[in-house]
């Protein structure tokens, strides 16, 4: 455990900070409200005016294939459990790699690699030790690849057709990367494919948070975005360019990247007129059977006809889900033209962003799985499950299946799991919904029905428990917590290092966006410190609260500490220069400082300004974490057991922001039945419905590009969109109704497709 001083200021404070110690417990997912999104459904002139076709239309787009430029849907990464379960044609060098290993694939253990390989077991984990509990042994493999998602042959945008092909015309030809001899492969993304389900509740989207949860309505960078905006109708002849600020909307963020990207789904040059362009008079889903009894868009679909689609096309349901102002004006110009050549633009094409990010985000926020094992089990006085709702074939095996969950109860709070993946989404990245349920709300409550539990400081344990991981009502964006070498720093909250790779192959939220700027919320707050207001990107940044940081920043007591800011070196009240104060309900009034600008320059380079966050990725949640494999960003492990060893050996590469809890996992793997029983634990955390895509899990048909016709040392050329690039092997995820598959949804480790 590690040390940290505290200053407190009666006994009480004491009592109550050892309580803290063994941090959040589990909660369920039951009756968590998705954080609110105000002026999309509400308000005087919502944009959103139809939720129920707006649905419809998200999850329309996100399984056609049309939207892609080459048959790729945004589905085509996120047909299994909301991941990606394909197994061939999924290695990417390590593009985001500093290293010139980076552009360069690596044998792995099965013998093969590259372009067009299929994984097998044998290939993980990525980083290999002679002894998988100590990190000290000797390294008997090592590759910085990355199991990431095949995606678009991509080549120079020319245009689209409305009604004709669903692929786009592209200047396509073999990549220099991804090729087999000289026939080209399909382009892969340089991280694995996070789950889609629940991914409501996270702050902010992709690994490296570059989704912004503020969607501006034209691109994932938020306030960054200096020209993002919709078209906004303001009488018959009139149209104005209005910025687009929707709050936890980073789901929307997130979608309107991939479509437009190269590797992803997009030939290069594509942008989202042209998409609106394409799919806007086209058939919903016209090449893709949808089930009957589809629980969105089956009263649409026309498989009782033995037809593909549905009986409307998507300008329908745009018109039908958002307001007027965003789509009527019928005149063009302001709105720009193809590249290429072509009519102008009009304001429904131009808008296409908007509609689709928004669209996806609604369909997103009903794939919410709260009905695992975990979720419906009572709970105790001390809020841990009983689970007195599972059963095993005999009594005597259902004893023994409780007494092993419990243990995996202690087995993930014991050794500090429950510190980053906290709360009802088991992630430090929802904020907003972790706040919520922290706020005392009278009235208010969640969890299972039999036990419910009352919104307030202790929904997440006794004492204010929650505050051990750096989460309150407040919603802090940032904490500062200590490192491996034990020293305190600033990092993103929901963000870790945990040392699965090497720091210099991904910078993760340490990153930059498109315009040079970073990524991180430590990086915005440390010139918030310095008082350079110009380095604020994102809201929130300041308004921080000091008081609520997990190692404190500043002590205004005359006490001789090291690692924060005393009175000597210059204190203001956190809130001051904002007129409102930051010390309500502060742990430890004495905390609720910050330095002045000028000791916060004074000390720019020493250890009370440091940040963590290069190589720090979004902590994933962990429900139907049996079925989202492989796992970690670079998607260097298979198996659930890999992951427990990778953490008993407290990871596989050190460095100064790998977080402190690596150190904390020591009864993981000391014996095989706390394997056992921490697994049984992390498998009570999946949604039956979710494994046999029940609804709201269903689906339309998909047709998945599963690597090329042969190997990794052969491809047979001759694809439709060129004679030089591979034929796809398909795989055929078959349409869905709401009352599930009898095949169900296998983990990637087993060795069915």
């Amino acid at each position: 455990m590690r040390v940290i001083p505290l200053v407190m200021l009666a006994g009480a404070l004491l009592a109550a900070q050892a309580a803290l110690a063994i941090g959040p417990v589990p909660v369920s997912l039951r009756n968590v409200p998705i954080p609110p999104v105000p002026g999309l459904l509400d308000g005087a002139a919502p944009i959103v005016v139809d939720k129920n076709a707006a649905i419809a239309l998200g999850k329309a787009l996100f399984w056609d294939q049309a939207v892609g430029s080459d048959g790729q849907a945004c589905a085509s990464c996120h047909f299994h459990a909301g991941a990606d379960g394909r197994v061939k044609n999924q290695l990417n060098p390590g593009g985001n790699s500093v290293h010139a290993s980076g552009r360069t694939f690596d044998t792995l253990p099965s013998g093969g690699g590259g372009p067009n390989h299929t994984l097998s077991l044998d290939d993980f984990p990525l980083h290999q030790f002679s002894n998988p509990a100590d990190n000290t042994s000797r390294v008997v493999f090592s590759s910085d690849d990355v199991v990431g998602s095949a995606g678009s042959f991509s080549g120079q945008y020319q245009s689209v057709s409305q009604f004709g092909s669903a692929n786009d015309r592209c200047a396509r030809s073999a990549d220099p990367l991804f090729k087999v001899g000289s026939v080209g492969t399909r382009q892969t993304t340089a991280r694995n494919a996070p789950s889609v389900i629940n991914a409501v509740f996270n702050h902010r989207s992709f690994w490296d948070g570059r989704a912004n949860n503020i969607f501006n309505g034209s691109s994932p960078w938020g306030e960054r975005d200096p020209d993002a905006g919709v078209w906004v109708k303001m009488n018959a002849k009139t149209v104005a360019k209005q910025r687009l600020h929707l709050v936890n909307a980073s789901l929307a963020s997130q979608a309107v990247a991939p479509p437009t990207n190269s590797a992803e789904m997009s030939c290069d040059g594509r942008h989202w007129q042209d998409i609106g362009r394409k799919v806007l008079s086209r058939q919903v889903l016209r090449d893709q059977l949808v089930h009957p009894q589809d629980s969105v868009l089956g009263a649409m679909s026309l498989a009782a006809n033995r037809k593909p689609g549905l009986n409307t096309t998507y300008r329908n349901l745009v018109t039908r889900a958002f307001a007027s102002r965003y789509w009527s004006y019928s005149g063009t110009g302001p709105f720009g033209a193809p590249v290429g050549g072509g009519l102008p633009y009009n304001q429904i094409e131009a808008n296409f962003a908007m509609f689709f990010g928004l669209a996806i985000q609604l369909y997103e926020s009903t794939l919410i799985s709260d009905l695992a094992p975990f979720d419906l089990s009572p709970i105790d006085a001390n809020m841990k499950p009983t689970w007195s709702n599972v059963a095993a074939a005999t009594p005597a095996e259902t004893q023994a299946l409780v007494a092993s969950l419990k243990n995996g109860v202690e087995l993930f709070v014991n050794n500090h799991c429950n510190l980053c993946h906290a709360g009802p989404a088991f992630s430090l990245a929802a904020v907003a919904a972790n706040a919520a349920l922290l706020t005392p709300t009278p009235g208010a409550s969640f969890g299972p029905p039999d036990t419910p539990i009352a919104f307030g400081p202790n929904a997440f344990g006794p004492f204010g428990a929650a505050a051990k991981g750096g989460i309150n009502r407040y919603g802090n964006i940032v904490t500062r917590d200590t490192n491996i070498q034990q020293l305190p720093k600033f990092m993103d909250l929901g963000y870790a290092n945990n040392g699965a790779v090497d720091v210099e192959d991904d910078p993760g939220v340490g990153g930059t966006d498109d315009f040079g700027n970073p990524l991180s919320y430590s990086a915005q707050y440390v010139e918030y410190l310095l008082g350079n207001a110009t380095g604020l990107l994102d809201p929130g940044v300041n308004s921080i609260r000091a008081c609520d940081f997990i190692s404190p920043l500043a002590y205004n007591v005359a006490v001789n500490l090291p690692n924060v800011f005393l009175p000597s070196d210059g204190l203001q009240a956190d809130g001051s220069r904002e007129g409102v104060l930051r010390n309500q309900n502060c742990t430890n009034a004495v905390t609720a400082y910050i330095p002045t600008p000028a000791a916060a320059l004074a000390n720019l380079s020493a250890s009370k300004m440091a940040v963590a966050t290069h190589g720090a990725f979004k902590v994933p949640t962990l429900r139907n974490v049996e079925l989202t494999g492989p796992y970690m960003h670079n998607g260097g492990m298979a198996t659930l057991r890999q992951v427990i060893e990778f953490y008993s050996r407290h990871g596989n590469f050190s460095s100064d922001s790998l977080h402190f809890h690596l150190a904390g996992f020591s009864t993981l793997t000391t014996t095989e039945q706390n394997v056992t029983d921490l697994t049984n634990f992390l498998l009570s955390l999946t949604d039956e419905r979710v494994r046999y895509q029940r609804a709201p899990f269903d689906h339309p048909q998909l047709i998945v590009a599963h690597g090329h016709l042969g190997g990794d040392l052969q491809v047979q050329a001759g694809h439709v969109l060129g004679a030089n690039l591979g034929q796809d092997e398909l795989l055929a995820i078959p349409a869905v109704g709401a009352n599930g598959s009898s095949a169900l949804i296998a983990p990637f480790s087993d060795p069915r497709p």
